[in-house]
């Protein structure tokens, strides 16, 4: 049995101040070239975007490969707000046995299972006597390119 090699840093958002940036009206396509708009659709907060309870909202960078699978690596940045309650299949940061780990939460009638996205890392089944807590539901993955 493997488990995440280092626990989740976590950083607090600086959201009192408007960072407005500006929005193309059109989308980007994937695929074929399309002309290029030459207008604007209008402003865009990311902190806005990203951030529903400023108050309860922390950003945390991953560390480790436990959540590749689900598309999740090491250096992603996450946007977890601890006033969401956590919900069936939901990705979370969770404090168990005095650390933190980003997992699946699967809610079923046996119990409380802890879902990895990668095979060599085992599924974590919570007692009904073992500390556990959902400490934040993640919202958003900001990555780098």
């Amino acid at each position: 049995m493997e488990s995440d090699p280092k626990p989740l840093k976590f950083f607090a958002p600086e959201a009192t101040e408007s960072t407005e940036l500006p929005l193309a009206e059109s989308t980007v396509h994937a695929g074929f070239p399309s002309p290029a708009d030459d207008f604007l659709e209008g402003a865009l907060d990311l902190n806005d975007l990203v951030i529903k309870h400023p108050e309860a909202t922390f950003f945390a960078r991953v560390e480790g490969d436990s959540m590749k699978d689900d598309g999740i690596v090491q250096g992603d940045i996450l946007v977890v707000d601890k006033a969401v309650e956590p919900y069936d299949g939901c990705l979370a940061v969770i404090y168990l046995d005095g650390e933190f780990t980003l997992k699946r939460v699967r809610f079923e009638a046996a119990g409380i299972r802890l879902i990895p996205a990668n095979p060599k890392y085992p599924v974590i089944e919570i007692r009904p006597d073992e500390p556990f807590e959902v400490w934040g539901v993640v919202n958003w993955v900001v990555k780098p390119v």
